[in-house]
């Protein structure tokens, strides 16, 4: 299948695959690709561990940057401790330029 002709905007005069449609979207809105999306909000407790998980939970991924929610200030701690790992964790299963290297933590209020 021959991708499909652009206007001068950019758009697509015709039928684009789901996946690219996705990626476009994803990309003017300045979020994830929707793999790492799906990956890390899809994935989470298998990338973190389910005693994380509990208290963890990851609100963004936009402009290589993961944005966590935790639960209680001791658990900010406990991440900022643990950012590498999981970041390492993450970049292990979103592989590409733009995986996440930074992460930020905010207390749930």
């Amino acid at each position: 299948m021959s991708p499909p002709r652009r206007d001068d905007r950019g758009r697509a005069d015709g039928p684009v695959p789901l996946a690219a449609a996705l990626d476009d979207v994803a990309r003017r809105m300045g979020v994830g690709r929707p793999d790492q999306l799906a990956t890390v909000f899809g994935r989470w407790e298998e990338l973190v561990g389910e005693s994380l998980a509990a208290h963890v939970q990851p609100v963004r991924l936009a402009a290589r940057t993961l944005v966590v929610r935790v639960d209680h200030p001791a658990w900010a701690t406990q991440v900022r401790h643990l950012a590498p790992e999981i970041l390492e964790r993450v970049r292990a299963r979103c592989a590409g330029e733009d995986a996440p290297d930074r992460l930020e933590i905010r207390v749930r209020g």
